[in-house]
């Protein structure tokens, strides 16, 4: 006779962790219980409904209890809430919540992915009002989408700027509704640096989403919604997309263990406190293996790699836990974007010594149609080059440069390894110097000192303190749109013209993506100069950097005119 096993919640986790106790034990009774109508769909799809790139909404269901029973000979019990355990019989407590019927399941082993919940903060008033939604499952979804649907329902207001809440926006936007986000931090995504989230708020603001950083909400009403600034965002439908917290009050009840995170505590084969209960999923804590720090990871892709793990450990199946890094990407209208690792800020906060680069690169061969820049931002270690994360946003196959990326983390790769990387190319892919390898090169030249640097963020300073600036485009590029008090020797003038440049105070360089700037800098090298200093980004950058905040504030410009191409 084989292991009795249950499993509470679906989805990812549970799903999966049931699917592969049957591929390890044919003879294992396997039960399945969720308290929702769907125990296996698509969660990441879910905005997607919205504007019918996923046309109906029942292709978001992945299985069905009755697929499960015929594929895997797993029992599904939808509709049913386990609402207590007694570890000291090992049965757990369950409802059903169409019949009433209460009942007791016993269980050898027993496996939690109840994953998470919305948070509907209660600070913020009107907040449960009929016309606010939130978006985690398939019924979810389906009565938004009922609701906006309606002709009379044009304005709709997504609080939250996170991976969910910005996905609802496009997909509303695109189904023809106007749309304002707020978000209460300085920025959207944060799993980017400041300086690369500017990019994704111009691409908002392009497409005529209206958007609120910096500013938390107050207030929900039935036609608006109001800011802590006083701002007012007018509103026929809120959705909340704050975030999410672990739903623990299951294993909190049973005395489990918690983390310092809030989160459900396992072991490094996702065992809880009990031994015969593990847990997997949204609701656990894993362990960051860059900051060596417990965290939350509400992500699919982990979730099945943990339920595979806490599978195998019921079976005495050893596995190699390396803690996660947080791998995600996002498209947002005509951008794409992905991240690994560390950002910046996060090295920074967590006291690892780091530094970064922001390259552009075009995402294939120039001559190929539709090719365009990739902005590329590498976080690595300082002294040792270990690479601790980056950032990919462009038009382009930002999840493979990402990816290998990921791939290098995972392996503890330096700077010194993505340079040397072979990566396919053919000319409609990439270029023969990928951006990760460009990327990699010019991280090694700012980590040895070969060159010095300023990040984009630096530069409205330097332009108000009229730092001497030049800029080493051509002539008809200086003139479509400059640095205001910069002067323009372009790089194919500097060796006739070293003369007009300052040996005795800062000398400020930059291009359009900092390629010829770096020319320039070697070349002024050669001359003795040791004064110059790289913009990181150039032209191209400083313009993504400064637009949305120019246009959305009214601040002075520091450019003539901006450049995005």
């Amino acid at each position: 006779m084989g292991k009795r096993v249950l499993i509470v919640g679906g989805v990812a986790g549970g799903a999966s962790a049931a699917a592969r106790v049957r591929r390890l034990d044919a003879d294992a009774s396997i039960t399945i219980f969720e308290r929702g109508e769907h125990v296996s769909f698509s969660n990441c799809s879910l905005p997607y409904y919205l504007s019918r790139t996923v046309e109906d909404k029942d292709w978001l269901v992945l299985m069905t209890p009755e697929g499960f029973k015929a594929s895997y000979d797993i029992e599904v019990r939808v509709n049913n809430e386990v609402y207590g355990i007694d570890r000291e019989r090992q049965v757990i407590l369950v409802r059903d919540s169409v019949s009433g019927r209460e009942y007791e399941e016993a269980y050898d082993e027993l496996v939690l992915s109840p994953g998470s919940y919305p948070i509907r903060p209660k600070s913020i008033e009107g907040v449960s009002l009929p016309h606010v939604f939130t978006v985690r499952n398939v019924n979810d979804i389906a009565k938004l989408d009922q609701y906006v649907s309606r002709e009379e329902i044009r304005n709709v207001v997504v609080i939250g700027g996170g991976f969910i809440g910005l996905e609802v926006a496009e997909n509303l936007k695109t189904a023809g509704k106007h749309v304002a986000v707020a978000e209460a931090a300085d920025q959207i995504m944060m799993p980017f640096d400041y300086d690369m989230a500017q990019i994704l708020q111009k691409e908002l603001h392009d497409k005529g989403v209206q958007l609120a950083v910096g500013d938390g909400v107050k207030a929900i009403a039935g036609d608006k919604v109001t800011l802590n600034s006083g701002k007012e965002l007018p509103c026929d439908a809120v959705v909340l997309s704050i975030g999410v917290l672990p739903e623990t009050e299951l294993a909190r009840q049973a005395g489990l263990e918690l983390g310092e995170t809030g989160a459900i505590r396992v072991s490094a084969d996702y065992r809880t406190s009990d031994p015969h209960i593990y847990a997997v999923g949204d609701a656990i804590e894993v362990y960051n293996q860059l900051t060596r720090r417990p965290v939350k990871l509400p992500l699919a892709g982990p979730a099945l790699r943990q339920a595979r793990a806490a599978a195998d450990a019921m079976y005495g199946i050893p596995n190699r836990n390396r803690g996660v890094i947080g791998s995600c990407a996002v498209r947002l209208f005509e951008l794409n974007a992905a991240a690994t690792g560390l950002n910046e800020r996060t090295a920074r906060a967590s006291n690892i010594p780091c530094d970064s680069v922001y390259t552009m690169s075009m995402d294939k061969v120039g001559l190929m149609p539709g090719s365009a820049p990739m902005h590329f931002k590498l976080v690595f270690e300082v002294p040792t080059g270990r690479i601790l994360g980056a950032q990919a946003i462009g038009k382009g196959n930002v999840d493979k440069r990402i990816d290998v990326v990921a791939t290098l983390i995972a392996m503890n790769g330096t700077l010194e390894d993505l340079k040397d990387l072979e990566l396919c190319y053919s000319p409609v892919f990439g270029t023969a110097r990928d951006v990760v390898n460009l990327a990699a090169l010019v991280g090694l030249n700012v980590l040895h000192g070969v060159f010095k640097q300023v990040h984009v963020g630096e530069v409205r300073g330097l332009v108000e303190d009229k730092a001497c600036i030049i800029d080493v485009r051509g002539r008809d590029e200086f003139e479509a749109g400059h640095l205001i008090g910069a002067v323009n020797i372009p790089l194919g003038e500097l060796r006739q013209r070293t003369e007009e440049i300052p040996r005795d105070r800062p000398v400020y360089l930059h291009c359009r993506t900092s390629q010829r700037s770096y020319n320039a800098i070697m070349a002024l090298k050669g001359r003795g100069f040791d004064n110059i200093i790289n913009i990181s980004g150039s032209f191209l950058g400083i313009s993504c950097y400064e637009y949305f905040t120019d246009v959305t504030t009214g601040r002075e410009k520091i450019v003539t005119e901006y450049n995005f191409m």
